[in-house]
């Protein structure tokens, strides 16, 4: 990873780049879907479904067209991950979505590049082009029989489009918003057709489980973690950046010392991005997989690691989070449109000296009804450093108030 050479096809195809499409092209889709099962590939871009599950869904839909969109629209603030596999190994992803279209019957994709990178944008451009002169794309793959083609979208910066519906608003040329499922996307998507939508990381992980075997890549990482995963480590580290390991092979705490360790004495953590969760020292010697953070009522959300020091305060840290979300709330609903504003609020008069005790019972009950009653995932997890922080860090919020 991380060559100066990254879109040179030879380069990539002297390096076994494509055998896993060669291969996956003389079996049945039903066996390249058979074969993502047996890895029990998880998704990487948050939600963590089961990728084969997802493929499956797409696969007996019988209408056409069907779509595919590789989402990286990478909104979440500390995670840079899907920009690194972009930066390293772009044809893997999208040998990645030819592999996917092949399993499930889909004619076209898109690769929806997040506003912020447009020189990612102008690589896949490149790079979706080159794959069409070499015939790796378009009508008849390789004299395969099979067809499928790919175009790049370049999003206009708003979070909630890396929502998985929301992004399929904005590629239709209509303002980015969830809708309201059901119907799942897969079998009412994009312009109404069943639609698989799949993160970067998930799609660069499938040439890998072809060519090698669902049961090779199901060997590494635990039994409901299977594989590797890239963790975007950032805040007070000595070398922050991306850092790919193996599911279940290290704690947070082993990640955070192979970025160097913290610069200070360590006061805690977000963990998941800032839709993540605000944790203690405590939480350190938890191993990093998918389970071991559903136990503790957390997940690993995008992959994001964020240690921060005694230096931080953490309530002016939690209305920074929350004024993010409230400028990016897409407004269609009452919970997250009107639940950030008046969380907003509510933490502003606490920083003025005008809070009280049971402003903090309000900022619960505002957002545990985010949680519970926005409609897409997105409003539904932006409340959880709030509500974190108030379980974990209450005597930094019981200081500021009467």
């Amino acid at each position: 990873m991380g060559r100066n050479d990254v879109e040179n096809l030879d380069t990539y195809i002297a390096e076994g780049g494509f055998e896993a499409l060669k291969k996956a092209l003389k079996m049945r889709p039903s066996k390249i879907i058979d074969e993502v099962n047996t890895s029990k590939l998880r998704g990487r871009g948050g939600a963590a479904f089961w990728t084969g599950f997802k493929w499956e869904s797409v696969a007996v839909q019988t209408r056409r067209p069907k779509y595919m969109v590789c989402n990286s629209d990478e909104g979440e603030p500390g995670t840079f991950k899907d920009r690194y596999i972009w930066e390293s190994v772009p044809y893997q992803v999208l040998e990645g979505m030819i592999i996917g279209a092949i399993a499930t019957g889909i004619e076209y994709g898109f690769v929806y590049v997040r506003g912020e990178y447009p020189w990612i944008y102008r690589r896949v451009c490149r790079l979706v082009e080159r794959l069409r002169n070499e015939g790796f794309l378009g009508r008849n793959i390789l004299g395969s029989g099979y067809s499928f083609d790919i175009e790049p979208v370049m999003g206009a910066g708003a979070y909630v489009c890396g929502e998985s519906s929301a992004i399929l608003e904005s590629i239709e040329g209509k303002r980015g918003g969830p809708r309201v499922k059901p119907p799942r996307t897969s079998v009412v998507g994009l312009f109404g057709q069943p639609t698989l939508v799949q993160n970067v990381e998930t799609l660069a992980n499938i040439p890998l489980i072809i060519r090698n075997g669902g049961e090779w890549y199901a060997s590494m990482g635990t039994s409901s973690s299977t594989g590797t995963r890239i963790f975007s480590l950032s805040g007070f580290v000595h070398r922050p950046g991306p850092y790919e390991m193996e599911l279940g092979s290290a704690t947070v705490d082993e990640l955070i010392e192979l970025a160097g360790g913290v610069k200070g004495k360590i006061k805690g953590f977000i963990i998941g991005g800032a839709s993540g969760y605000m944790l203690p020292p405590s939480f350190m010697d938890m191993p990093l997989t998918m389970e071991d953070a559903e136990e503790r009522g957390i997940s690993l959300g995008t992959g994001v690691v964020v240690p921060f020091t005694d230096e931080v305060s953490i309530v002016p840290l939690v209305l920074n989070i929350m004024r993010f979300f409230e400028e990016e709330s897409c407004g269609r609903c009452t919970p997250c449109r009107g639940g950030t504003r008046e969380i907003v609020t509510i933490i502003e008069r606490i920083l003025s000296g005008r809070g009280r005790k049971e402003h903090l019972e309000l900022l619960e009950r505002w957002g545990n009804t985010m949680v519970n009653a926005s409609i897409c995932g997105l409003g539904k997890s932006a409340p959880n450093v709030l509500l974190s922080s108030l379980k974990y860090f209450r005597d930094e919020w019981l200081n500021l108030v009467r």
